[in-house]
């Protein structure tokens, strides 16, 4: 070690000492040797003047509030400054991350909503209306009618295959599919 930088960092370990007694002018030393330093490491983290110095407000608090709790025997004063910056550095950048997500998601959603207009609501409600009454009409067909036609426009099997899944022959699927269609013809039509 340099004899520069043993005095610097036991002059830094007695300010805080002295700060964590509750000295301010040693504070203002401090502030005044250590900020630059840490200010790179906050701008290096955020890349964001405004966010850096925030940061670098907060770091000083939290020296100010933690220098007792400062041991020298774990580290230079700078490098517990450094370590207390950059975590603090890090914290932010994941803060302001997650806000970015959850703005994103907002105005995704709002975009969505906004993309759906009066026409749009009138055709769901109609689209619903539709769908509950194709409902009711299968509901009025004989079993074997609503389970080849569930088969072949729920299920999207072809004529062949419900013939194959029932044991049924192809001709017999095919009139009660041609029956059922018939059937919920007649039901919805005058619905309409």
């Amino acid at each position: 070690m340099e004899p520069d930088s043993t005095i610097d960092c036991e002059a830094e370990i007695e300010l805080l000492r002295r700060v964590a007694a509750g000295d301010r002018r040693c504070f203002e030393e401090l502030y005044d040797r250590l900020s630059g330093v840490l200010f790179s490491v906050a701008y290096r983290v955020l890349n964001n003047q405004e966010a850096a110095e925030d940061v670098l407000q907060d770091v000083f608090i939290q020296i100010w509030e933690k220098a007792p709790l400062y041991d020298p025997e774990r580290g230079k004063p700078l490098t517990w400054a450094v370590t207390l910056t950059r975590n603090k550095a890090i914290d932010r950048l994941r803060a302001i991350q997650r806000r970015h997500r959850l703005q994103d998601a907002v105005e995704k959603e709002a975009l969505t909503f906004e993309q759906f207009d009066d026409r749009s609501s009138v055709e769901a409600v109609e689209g619903m209306e539709s769908g509950a009454m194709v409902r009711a009409a299968i509901r009025k067909l004989s079993p074997d009618q609503r389970q080849a036609i569930e088969l072949a426009f729920f299920s999207g099997l072809t004529q062949t295959e419900i013939a194959e899944r029932l044991g049924e022959p192809l001709g017999t699927v095919k009139a009660r599919i041609r029956r059922g269609m018939m059937k919920l013809r007649d039901v919805i039509e005058p619905q309409l």
